[in-house]
């Protein structure tokens, strides 16, 4: 019994050796400038660019296969800085991918939600709670903005409602400076 024990503990011990050796050896390193450019992106998820989310369209810029100017949530802002990032000309946002809209959150009128469930199945980034011919209601810390959930709602019981600028969301506008610079 003692032995049985003995050799199970070497052998985990071993293959536990093997595996870490392999994770190390033959890791898998991401490209830095997809990191870079995703870090950029605002992470709606929302594929108003024309790709499944952020990080496929931070992998396609960086391989050449599209524009800077498609992010409506990034607006020229983000396309400011990716154009800083990349060495590339500003180009103003394409208007086939939207328009540059103010960073607003769903807010779900409960007493006209019917419990559908659809736009909890839309919501990319599972921002919406509620269950089956249950009122639901938006976690407002956790939705994105990107209005995927307005489209499938049956009942029209869901608005963006623009999130208004504090202390806590603000941020610098894009230096006026750094535009200069590169003319």
């Amino acid at each position: 019994m003692l032995e049985a024990l003995l050799v199970m503990a070497l052998g985990s011990v071993i293959l536990g050796g093997a595996l870490g050796y392999a994770s190390v050896k033959f890791r898998v390193e991401g490209d830095p400038l997809v990191e870079k450019i995703d870090a950029i992106l605002p992470q709606t998820q929302c594929g108003q660019c024309g790709f499944p989310g952020c990080k496929p369209y931070a992998e396609a810029i960086a391989k050449g296969e599209a524009d800077i100017n498609c992010c409506p949530p990034g607006g020229e802002d983000g396309i400011h800085k990716l154009a800083d990032l990349l060495g590339r000309e500003f180009k103003p946002l394409s208007g086939e991918h939207g328009v540059e809209k103010p960073k607003s959150t769903a807010v779900i009128d409960e007493n006209v939600c019917i419990g559908c469930t659809l736009c909890i199945q839309a919501c990319p980034v599972d921002a919406i709670v509620g269950a089956a011919k249950q009122m639901h209601t938006v976690v407002a810390s956790q939705c994105t903005g990107c209005e995927l959930c307005l489209a499938p709602c049956p009942v029209n019981c869901i608005d963006m409602v623009p999130i208004p600028e504090t202390i806590d969301n603000w941020k610098w506008k894009y230096p006026v400076f750094a535009v200069q610079k590169a003319a």
